[in-house]
């Protein structure tokens, strides 16, 4: 007896994928809100015009091509509404060279290799790779700050240091469970906080940033997971900088240098 095995519909396809375009917006734009919003005009996109999603191309590549394509036509926007510190990060923004940061996560956050971001971005390699190399230098150079590392396992922690610090960051302290990390923000305020989900004691990363967010207002904050698609349902208030373990250095720095554009990640509630 023969049996066939059936391609996955269009639906299922997209589905696997969307958790990490939900993550590719949210770091793009540096809010859940609005990247869910880009991730939300892209799947109109596809049910108003299948052929817009190229099937040539891997699901995931073609998925992220037709996302690039609305952010582009809607003019990589820089809000103008914003006040604050929200205004000083998005003017940031508008001095950084055009497609650069768009490059520089897809390839260290998302992981697609040159000739796949030239495919999405519709460029060639050796563009890309110029793209890259001048994102990295303009993000870094762009800012620096005071970093609050929340996680257990010590080896982790101590990478974790070396690679912010060799950014330039200072380090405010490496906290172990969700009390150390509270103690160490009311010693010295962090600029960021960058914070495992689950700690030492069993407590949770995500309730010691809450308590963090709650005591001293507004802070970027990246989380560090093993399953970043459980924290990217676009189903409640989640993160919008989110690192999967087994993670890189180049994923970590590009995270960082992101993250500290940006003035605010909204209370996580688990």
């Amino acid at each position: 007896m023969t049996t066939t095995t059936t391609a996955p519909d269009l639906a299922t396809v997209i589905g696997h994928e969307l958790p990490y375009l939900r993550r590719y917006a949210r770091a793009l734009t540096g809010s859940q809100n609005s990247g869910d919003t880009y991730a939300a005009a892209t799947l109109e996109a596809i049910l108003e015009d299948r052929s817009v999603f190229d099937t040539d191309a891997s699901p995931r590549t073609a998925l992220f091509r037709v996302f690039h394509m609305i952010w582009i036509s809607s003019g990589a926007p820089v809000s103008g509404d914003e006040s604050g510190l929200a205004a000083a990060a998005q003017a940031h923004l508008s001095k950084l060279t055009p497609n650069t940061r768009e490059a520089l996560l897809l390839n260290t956050i998302e992981d697609f290799s040159t000739s796949e971001i030239a495919e999405i971005m519709q460029t060639d390699q050796e563009e890309v790779e110029h793209l890259v190399k001048i994102a990295r230098q303009e993000m870094e150079d762009s800012i620096s700050g005071r970093i609050l590392v929340i996680e257990d396992e010590a080896i982790i922690a101590m990478d974790l240091q070396s690679i912010v610090s060799d950014m330039g960051h200072a380090i405010t302290g490496v906290a172990r469970t969700r009390d150390d990390a509270v103690k160490l923000a009311q010693q010295e305020k962090p600029d960021l906080v960058l914070a495992d989900i689950q700690l030492a004691d069993n407590s949770s990363g995500i309730d010691a940033v809450r308590d963090i967010l709650e005591a001293h207002g507004s802070l970027p904050v990246i989380f560090i997971t093993a399953f970043p698609e459980r924290l990217l349902t676009g189903e409640r208030p989640e993160p919008a900088f989110l690192i999967s373990k087994p993670y890189g250095e180049e994923q970590v720095r590009s995270a960082v240098s992101q993250a500290m554009f940006f003035s605010s990640t909204g209370p996580l509630h688990g």
